[in-house]
């Protein structure tokens, strides 16, 4: 196996420049055993694992004290234990599988053997069953240092796709070719630095790009994600682009137009929003207290649940992103990925979202919501709009929200009631209110001498199991209240 010769190059001397080794990186220069190395595998991965670095390296020709490049005669390609190949009987005793890769190539005429080791992600990596990590220059059993074990399990559990890199190795100047680095100047409300590096110093601060050495960076999946100019040029974003796709009439079968976004969603969510506003139908018939409104659909709405669609999507599945799809009759807005939390419970619930770091960004400047009280406001406008109630729904590795165009009651199927009746309750409960009969009524645009309309729909939610009354008669709370 073989990199690009600048590449290997570049890397020996920036890890060879290190003022000492560190707890991720061994020098070596000819001795070893095969039980040594598999050892240092374990341990560098679990190291790599603990300092939140992207690789351990362990460097055979260089010596570990001063450094000094010497080349070394020992070849792993060439070694052998009992009639198998090292490489793979090190990947045999190594578990969980882990990508190392080993190079062997000359730097100035002398030969190196890199082993390139990826940190733990999902367990402590161990070799032969037992796992290792690196103090100063030793390599213990991990279980002797319960402090660093604990570190290691709390940073497996809080890694994260937006963590990873998208591309790697640039220089400033292409970190600043790659992301709109005006643009998020403009979001965060900073003003622009004097100096060019510290463009890229300030980003990494949000986690959008990463410092490897002196003069080299890597740009996580997060600063991609948000922030690329195109999205095609990160490979591992690059299928993650929000797709809107505009039908006649209420099915699938006649596509108008399909348009794909290229940007970074912090670049492109306001275009985004305008775009999809663009292409919604009017409310030719809306209450006189909403006059100057004009379209069908609440602009908070679609703000709230596009933005919950970029934010909670499931960034592991690969090949799909968010897309909305807008009907004559509807818009169905999905993303990747089941939801953390039941769809009951999107209205009362605190937010939870895979994507914690996106989250977090987004919400800062603006985009969503804090504390998960959008949706609360999403679904007031949605009845003030007098529409139907949205529908929430989990399938099989996506989320889907449907926004409905304005029905008359008579219209409405009786799922369309309870569903209406149900987050009707579930508003009235975190606002420490009562859902009663007449706030049902006014609601739905039920009027007051057709009560027993609205008896009908709370007795049928009741009956689903998703509300119940409270310690007042005739005032309703959710099922789980």
């Amino acid at each position: 196996m073989s990199m690009e010769q600048k590449d290997f190059e570049k890397l020996i001397k920036d890890l060879s420049a290190l003022p000492t080794e560190t707890e991720s990186v061994e020098f070596k220069e000819n001795h070893f055993t095969k039980e040594e190395i598999g050892k240092r595998i374990s341990a560098l991965s679990n190291a790599a694992n603990l300092h939140d670095q992207k690789y351990g390296y362990l460097i055979f020709g260089i010596q570990d004290t001063t450094h000094k490049i010497m080349g070394t005669t020992f070849i792993p390609s060439q070694e052998r234990v009992g009639n198998e190949e090292l490489e793979f009987w090190l990947s045999k005793n190594i578990n969980p599988k882990i990508d190392f890769r080993i190079y062997e190539q000359s730097f100035e005429d002398k030969k190196i053997a890199l082993f390139i080791i990826p940190p733990a992600i999902n367990q402590p990596v161990k070799f032969q069953n037992i796992a290792y990590i690196r103090v100063g220059s030793t390599t213990p059993k991990l279980s002797d240092y319960p402090d660093k074990e604990s570190k290691i399990w709390n940073n497996i559990n809080r890694k994260s796709f937006e963590k990873g890199i998208a591309k790697e190795h640039l220089t400033v100047s292409e970190v600043l070719k790659l992301l709109d680095y005006g643009k998020y100047f403009s979001l965060t409300k900073q003003e622009l630095p004097s100096e060019t590096n510290l463009f890229v110093e300030k980003m990494i601060q949000h986690g959008l790009v990463k410092k490897v050495f002196d003069d080299s960076y890597d740009i996580t999946n997060l600063g991609a994600i948000l922030f690329a100019k195109n999205l095609v040029d990160f490979p591992t974003v690059k299928r993650k682009s929000v797709r809107v796709v505009i039908y006649k009439g209420n099915t699938r079968v006649d596509r108008v137009k399909e348009q794909e976004g290229s940007f970074g969603y912090a670049i492109s969510f306001e275009s985004l929003l305008d775009y999809i506003n663009d292409k919604l139908p009017q409310n030719e018939d809306i209450s006189r207290s909403l006059r100057k409104e004009v379209k069908m659909y609440p602009e908070v709405a679609i703000r709230e649940f596009v933005a919950n669609a970029l934010i909670h999507q499931d960034l592991s599945i690969s090949g799909a992103g968010p897309m909305i799809e807008i009907f004559d009759d509807r818009i169905e807005i999905t993303n990747t990925g089941e939801p953390l939390i039941d769809t009951d419970r999107f209205i009362d619930h605190p937010p939870r979202s895979r994507n914690e770091d996106m989250a977090s960004f987004m919400r800062q400047i603006g985009v969503c919501e804090e504390g998960g009280t959008g949706i609360d406001r999403a679904l007031i406008n949605i009845a003030l709009f007098q529409l139907p109630a949205p529908n929430f729904q989990k399938f099989d590795n996506f989320t889907r929200v449907t926004l409905y165009a304005r029905k008359e009651l008579k219209d409405m199927t009786i799922d369309d009631k309870v569903r209406a009746c149900f987050q009707h309750c579930v508003l009235k409960y975190v606002e420490n209110l009562r859902m009663t009969n007449a706030t049902l009524r006014e609601r739905l645009g039920i009027g007051e001498k057709n009560y027993p309309a609205a008896s009908a729909i709370i007795k049928a939610t009741t009956e689903k199991g998703l509300i119940k009354e409270s310690e007042r008669p005739k005032e309703y709370v959710p099922i789980w209240a």
